[in-house]
């Protein structure tokens, strides 16, 4: 499957630049991907219990370019251990091969060793994407489609790999809020933007992290959803898209942070 794609072009969200769109299941029925004005659909890997099952992610890959987030530490999806879950992605489906957020993963999962795992599925998947959080060396090491979690320093990053000669593909996951109201902002991203190492450290200690912000802790917090995010109305958002390409990317994909329906409007 080609890794490049075109949104629908009929206003809205599409007019954001965006080539696709982030569900996570246990927050939409993952159903909801077919309203989605988008070629290219990524389900999150949020837990296996939030793991849709086969035939819908068979429907969906039938009507859309689909791709799956598969840890490859959890168990079912470990290439050197159980991977029993592999064959519930359909064929046609590509997959986001990842380390895996904690989170989601057992203390036995989040010891296994990454490198060997993301390097023999790579090797097993048809043009995976690669997450790079945490493993930046080991994900360029590893191949595949780069996909970035969107940052303040990623344009800074995009430029470096390009200058350096790095020509295979980058895509970039956003948190996107298209909304100008700096309160509905601030719910949607904020404790998000919140929990990234520099901004931890710039905010008074006890500070809130959403609407409730106020004083130095909201001017923080408002610089900060624009490095980790993409908020704002359509065209603050189209150029923020088009900074990303002019950087390097080649893919940007929205997580709709305030609904899926945001996304459908």
């Amino acid at each position: 499957m080609s890794t490049t794609h075109a949104a629908r072009r009929n206003g809205g969200i599409e007019a954001t630049g965006l080539d696709g769109a982030v569900i996570k299941p246990t927050e939409c029925d993952p159903a909801a991907a077919t309203d989605l004005p988008f070629e290219l659909v990524c389900i999150d890997y949020e837990g296996r219990a939030a793991l849709p099952d086969a035939d819908l992610l068979a429907e969906l890959a039938a009507e859309r370019t689909l791709r799956v987030t598969t840890p490859v530490r959890a168990t079912g999806f470990d290439p050197l251990g159980d991977d029993s879950l592999v064959d519930q992605v359909p064929d046609d489906a590509g997959r986001v091969l990842v380390a895996g957020h904690p989170a989601y993963l057992d203390d036995e999962e989040q010891e296994r060793a990454v490198a060997p795992r993301l390097g023999a599925a790579v090797a097993e998947a048809t043009e995976p994407w690669v997450g790079t959080e945490s493993i930046e060396r080991v994900a360029l090491a590893a191949g595949g489609v780069q996909y970035e979690l969107l940052s303040r320093r990623t344009e800074r990053d995009l430029r470096g790999l390009r200058a350096a000669g790095f020509d295979g593909e980058v895509a970039v996951y956003a948190p996107t809020v298209p909304s100008d109201d700096e309160d509905e902002i601030l719910d949607a991203v904020g404790e998000y933007a919140a929990r990234r190492g520099p901004v931890r450290r710039a905010l008074p200690e006890d500070a809130a992290t959403d609407a409730r912000a106020t004083g130095r802790a909201r001017e923080v917090l408002s610089a900060a959803v624009r490095d980790y995010a993409l908020v704002g109305d359509h065209e603050t958002i189209s150029e923020r898209v088009g900074s990303l390409r002019d950087a390097g990317a080649d893919l940007v994909v929205g997580y709709p942070a305030t609904g899926v329906e945001t996304f459908c409007e």
